[in-house]
């Protein structure tokens, strides 16, 4: 399977995100990492991040989108499963958006490039639900 081109963060970046004027998406970054959680929380947007380091398979993959995500306890480790997760965020709260977060990425799609394309299109369906949602959701891999 094909990995999808994804576009970098534009310049305007994350104040962009925050502020609307970079549209909510799924989009590569270098590095992602506690300042990008606390700028997530004065904007009050929710965010996460799922450690993907060392990760190399789509078992360890979903393993730690339950952690990182904290997941509910229904989520059933699966492409659906997370699908469902995403497009049902009540769990996660009220906000004014979304940011989802990976660290090691790159590692991830080297090692397992189907489940990382698979993985993509499972984040890219959800942005899309969320943004004509009053909530956007915006996907960083990094």
């Amino acid at each position: 399977m094909d990995l999808p081109e994804l576009p970098e963060l534009p310049g305007d970046g994350l104040p962009g995100l925050f502020e609307g004027t970079v549209p909510p998406g799924v989009y590569r970054c270098d590095s992602v990492g506690p300042d990008v959680l606390m700028q997530a929380e004065a904007a009050d947007w929710i965010g996460a991040v799922i450690d993907l380091s060392d990760v190399t398979t789509k078992v360890e993959f979903m393993d730690r989108c339950a952690t990182g995500l904290e997941l509910p306890d229904w989520f059933g480790r699966n492409w659906d499963a997370l699908a469902d997760s995403l497009t049902d965020l009540s769990w996660w709260g009220e906000t004014n958006g979304y940011m989802l977060m990976t660290a090691g990425w790159p590692g991830f799609e080297q090692a397992d490039p189907a489940s990382a394309a698979t993985a993509v299109n499972v984040f890219t369906a959800a942005v899309g639900y969320w943004t004509v949602r009053s909530a956007p959701l915006t996907v960083l891999l990094g």
